[in-house]
């Protein structure tokens, strides 16, 4: 019975360090998310920093158009036969 309790109360000293280093591990991507929403946040402050998101957002869009204008016409011509 005493090396029953003994082993119990170990076992529950190896739980409690292993959940202490989860724990450790969780607040410091707590952390450091935290920084970098800080740091976006100050840098969307810079109407450069802006601009140039917005720029790549913008061109990003354009493509995404013109392919789907590509596919279009190929359907097109598909449909025509002329392939």
């Amino acid at each position: 019975m005493a090396n029953f309790i003994k082993n119990a109360f170990k076992d529950m000293k190896e739980s409690a360090k292993a959940q202490h280093e989860v724990d450790k591990a969780n607040m410091a991507a707590v952390k450091a998310e935290s920084k970098a929403q800080w740091e976006e946040a100050k840098a969307m402050g810079k109407p450069e920093t802006r601009k140039t998101i917005l720029q790549a957002e913008r061109d990003k869009q354009i493509e995404e158009a013109n392919q789907r204008k590509a596919q279009a016409d190929a359907r097109i011509a598909t449909a025509k036969g002329n392939k």
